[in-house]
């Protein structure tokens, strides 16, 4: 391979993408492929979202981003987001290793310019917020929100009484110090790695979200490649998403540990019930945008 793959994505160097991206460059250069790695784009000024023009233009080779940011693009891509619909990642990981995993990855390559390398572990998605304890979906209303650039999200939260506001990564840690928004909700690893529990010192594990990111590719490139450096950029993938899984397994357990050392109070005695039915409309119109095919693909509920 006589060019350089460069990998970018937005998060600094604790991260567990950012551990798989570093694990994905060694394997290519212990095969002799040249790699470059960017931890983090918003340290260079870019948004986050620029990594999927960058990529796409070439610019860039690989990435990672949460599959929700291209959930316009691909709407099967909202299965992630149903809202309280999972309780653990076990199920839908086995789900995306087989056939729904190889239906998504068609999707994409039909509806965009990226190649699916690898269904990344983004965590379970969890309320943290500055105010008071959230028991059940009343004690959301009112509370302003920080949310990715999906509408899906967007809705399920107004469902609960909140007022959501998209905020890219690049500003999202600055929007929670200075009180912009209320409430903020992501993986314990994120909110750990943002600072949050400085600044927010209640939090509901709800696991609203299964969060799953994208390892993509600029599927031009990837295809032009001859086909035995191709082999090996694909087993490089496949030992970062292998890798990746595990460091956000162990991540979980250490994150929530560090959160708790920091004085967040832990609302264990929420209502998923009350929740579930409080987001039943938004989730009953996500599945029908969505291939009835791909949601019997799904692990049960």
């Amino acid at each position: 391979m006589d060019f350089i793959v460069r990998a970018a994505g937005y998060q600094g160097e604790a991260s567990v993408h950012t551990r798989a991206l570093r694990h994905f460059a060694n394997t290519l250069e212990a095969q002799g492929i040249s790699s470059v790695v960017t931890p983090d784009i918003t340290q260079l000024g870019r948004k986050a979202t620029d990594l999927f023009q960058m990529t796409q233009s070439g610019e860039n080779t690989v990435m990672h981003f949460a599959a929700s940011y291209l959930a316009q693009r691909v709407p099967s891509l909202e299965v992630f987001d149903l809202p309280f619909r999972y309780k653990g990642r076990g199920g839908l990981l086995a789900a995306l290793d087989g056939p729904l995993g190889d239906r998504l990855k068609a999707e994409v390559a039909e509806k965009t310019g990226f190649t699916i390398l690898g269904f990344w572990d983004n965590g379970a998605r969890h309320l943290t917020n500055r105010l008071r304890p959230v028991h059940r979906p009343a004690d959301c209303d009112g509370l302003s929100i920080r949310t990715m650039d999906s509408a899906l999200h967007q809705a399920t939260f107004a469902a609960l009484g909140m007022i959501p506001r998209y905020i890219d990564v690049k500003d999202y840690p600055a929007a929670v110090r200075d009180r912009t928004v209320d409430a903020q909700e992501n993986p314990y690893t994120n909110t750990l790695n943002f600072g949050i529990p400085a600044h927010h010192p209640y939090m509901t594990p709800t696991g609203h979200f299964q969060g799953i990111s994208l390892f993509l590719a600029n599927r031009a490139v990837l295809d032009g490649l001859p086909s035995a450096d191709r082999a090996i950029f694909y087993d490089a993938a496949e030992g970062a998403t292998a890798a990746q899984r595990a460091f956000a397994v162990e991540e979980d357990g250490s994150a929530f540990a560090n959160i708790l050392s920091q004085g967040t109070k832990v609302t264990h005695d929420w209502d998923r019930e009350a929740f579930w039915a409080a987001t039943a409309t938004v989730r009953q119109q996500a599945e029908a945008r969505i291939d009835p095919a791909i949601l019997g693909l799904l692990p049960e509920h």
